[in-house]
């Protein structure tokens, strides 16, 4: 596609929106201030480091597991760091809101009959967190973690499990997605559509993306 063309959703041609939460209806702004600045600085300060050590420290823990489940795992890192990483976000809750116009999406979307399902590789734990604080929980029919399968959505595992335990025809079926491997992952095991976004963090520049069809926001499919 073209970049500047505008995407055209076939709405006739899906039953089922399957929609990422962080980065997709969900600033991804929170969480890169959470892992990338103040999950450091509290770190920095627990352990009476540099600000610059605790980060090249950190930072290097994260590569190393990158893209798999752990990553996403709440309990992970409070183990492997030695903070409690659930009462840290709390703390910080104020910050979690939704992308420019994702809510409206949201309300337009079950206003043409989809259904909405969220399908995220976050946390139950960071679920009910973000939950609380913005309600998304009441606005869709059903919510999956990849945690609740034990294989993250990069995987073609998560979409055989997903097939497998929810009723979903996956032809007939949107992923709005910020994660382009998990987008690839997800046309490969047979979900019809994909969308990708190309501003997740709403703090930052919109990022070019090839491979799909892409937008902004999900607000950008409102019509």
């Amino acid at each position: 596609m073209k970049e500047g063309e505008k995407v055209q959703v076939p709405w006739a041609d899906i039953d089922t929106l399957l929609l990422d939460m962080d980065g997709t209806l969900l600033d991804l702004a929170f969480d890169n201030f959470f892992w990338l600045e103040l999950v450091p600085q509290t770190y920095a300060e627990a352990r009476q480091l540099s600000a610059e050590a605790a980060r090249d420290e950190i930072y290097a823990r994260y590569r190393a597991v990158a893209g798999t489940l752990p990553w996403y795992c709440v309990d992970h890192w409070s183990g492997e760091l030695g903070i409690d990483i659930e009462n840290l976000k709390r703390r910080h809750r104020e910050r979690i809101r939704y992308l420019p116009g994702a809510r409206d999406f949201l309300v337009a979307a079950r206003a043409r009959g989809k259904r909405l399902v969220l399908v995220t590789n976050a946390h139950r734990v960071t679920l009910a967190i973000k939950c609380e604080q913005t309600g998304i929980g009441d606005l869709l029919d059903s919510i999956v973690s990849s945690h609740d399968f034990g294989i993250e959505k990069e995987q073609p595992g998560f979409w055989q499990a997903l097939s497998a335990r929810h009723p979903i025809d996956t032809r007939r079926a949107l992923l709005l997605e910020d994660n382009i491997t998990v987008l690839r992952t997800a046309r490969a095991c047979g979900v019809g559509h994909g969308i990708a976004i190309r501003r997740p963090d709403s703090t930052r520049e919109a990022r070019l993306v090839e491979d799909f069809g892409a937008v902004d926001g999900v607000a950008d499919l409102i019509s």
